[in-house]
């Protein structure tokens, strides 16, 4: 295998699912020079004209909604009765975001009789979006369509995981209509990415993914003058009152907890309980976990599939070996889930209790199907337990009582705060984190303004 090749492996067995080439510099240089081509005309289209397109993208992308299942669980490990559900969150953020456009892409016109002065919102350029395998699909739609309908050019550059879901996508809006160079998908080293970033053709880097690599991002921006929105971490917090409804906290935290895997940064990955109710929260959500079916994502009755690969599993079974070392207490036997064996990336779900924050599975990303359930006395403890992390992408918390909620949302430091609901992101709000993270939004209409910049034109009406 020369150096420019890269090899998909596939979680389901190991083996080699596809073999792709990443492009050369040349390649990307003339990519550049197209996207950047292309993007003058594509401005100069109406938002109904890309409104078109668009919507003609997503309906040839939902189409094939059951070859992008088996794709996905091939890929990164989902399983495929799940397909279906990253192509519905694909189809109703993009259509929310390009119905909104007209509106949110509007001028601002200022009232006043002796002059014309009005604020235009003006596409930046080329934007590069950087997307990670987790939700290849969702995570990319996030800014691509938008940035699209803004009047920019997008290059994607998908992780090496799941290369194919960018090809994917170039296809859709090919087959849609979209003028050539406005939409480009590329396969480009870390190192090219930097160099990209860095060569005066982008104008705007939308990533997500870990901490570190965003860090390596902000590096290649230094300098560049240009805007970026980093998603990046997260070990987000529910807290369960006295007053909540357990049967619907205990079902949708065992699903905020464990639907893919655990591999989410929105997922839930801690939660604080009120000691009143602690006993019989722990008890049902032991008892949901126990019905989960750890197996092959191809299979239709899996309901937990594989982690991306073996280190990823290993990192989740040493947290949580270190933290039962330190006093933690887990409450499900691995034997029930037979494919869970050392050296698989194939791990079962784990619920630890008699947990603290000394212990790294309450305070570092675990990315994994293990959750820590902490008691609690007090709103107090749990908002300060809540703000003791590093990250703040999400928190929930679970009550009967919506003012209780709200006064402790305002003290929670999150980018989204949901009550009675979690791991959900709502195309009309603003997806954005704090501190570690990240910075910046996508979604909503406040999406649109990190994708263009403001112009102002002010003419003198003369008598």
């Amino acid at each position: 295998m020369t150096a420019n090749i890269f090899q998909v492996t596939s979680p389901v067995d190991g083996s080699i699912y596809l073999e792709r080439e990443y492009v050369s510099g040349a390649q990307l240089d003339q990519a550049l020079e197209e996207a950047s081509k292309a993007q003058l005309k594509w401005q100069a289209r109406s938002i109904t004209e890309r409104a078109e397109v668009c919507n003609r993208t997503i309906d040839i992308f939902q189409q094939s909604k059951a070859r992008h299942g088996q794709e996905l669980a091939q890929q990164m490990g989902r399983p495929i009765r799940y397909g279906d559900g990253e192509v519905a969150g694909v189809v109703e953020r993009s259509s929310y975001m390009i119905d909104i456009a007209a509106d949110a892409l509007a001028d601002i016109k200022i009232k006043d009789p002796t002059t014309e002065r009005l604020i235009k919102r003006v596409p930046l350029g080329t934007v590069l979006t950087i997307a990670p395998w987790n939700y290849p699909y969702l995570t990319a739609i996030n800014s691509v369509i938008p940035a699209i309908m803004a009047g920019n050019a997008v290059i994607l550059k998908h992780s090496s995981q799941t290369p194919l879901c960018a090809e994917r996508l170039e296809e859709c809006f090919r087959d849609a209509g979209l003028p050539s160079g406005v939409f480009q998908s590329l396969h480009i080293t870390h190192e090219d990415t930097a160099s990209a970033i860095g060569s005066g053709k982008i104008n705007y880097v939308a990533f997500t993914g870990s901490v570190p690599a965003g860090a390596r991002i902000e590096e290649a921006i230094a300098g560049q003058f240009m805007g970026s929105g980093l998603e990046l971490g997260g070990k987000d917090p529910a807290y369960v009152r006295a007053d909540a409804n357990l049967p619907h906290a205990i079902e949708s935290l065992v699903d905020g907890a464990f639907f893919n895997s655990g591999q989410s940064c929105c997922g839930i990955e801690r939660i604080y309980v009120n000691r009143s109710v602690f006993k019989d929260f722990v008890d049902g959500f032991v008892a949901l976990t126990k019905q989960y079916t750890l197996g092959s994502p191809l299979e239709a009755e899996t309901t937990l599939g594989p982690l991306v690969n073996v280190k990823a599993a290993e990192f989740v079974r040493n947290q949580t070996a270190e933290a039962i070392s330190q006093g933690a207490k887990a409450l499900i036997d691995p034997t029930l889930f037979p494919l869970d064996q050392p050296g698989s990336n194939y791990l079962a779900p784990q619920i630890l209790i008699d947990v603290d924050h000394s212990m790294r599975v309450m305070t570092e990303e675990s990315f994994g199907p293990v959750i820590g359930i902490m008691a609690v006395d007090s709103d107090d403890e749990a908002i300060a337990l809540m703000n003791d992390s590093e990250f703040g992408l999400t928190a929930s918390v679970w009550t009967e009582d919506i003012a209780v909620a709200t006064a402790i949302g305002e003290r929670v430091q999150t980018g989204t705060f949901f009550s009675n609901r979690c791991d959900y992101l709502d195309p009309a709000l603003a997806w954005t984190g704090i501190k570690n993270s990240g910075r910046g939004c996508t979604l909503s209409r406040v999406g649109y303004e990190a994708l263009t910049r403001p112009k102002s034109y002010h003419f003198r009406v003369l008598a």
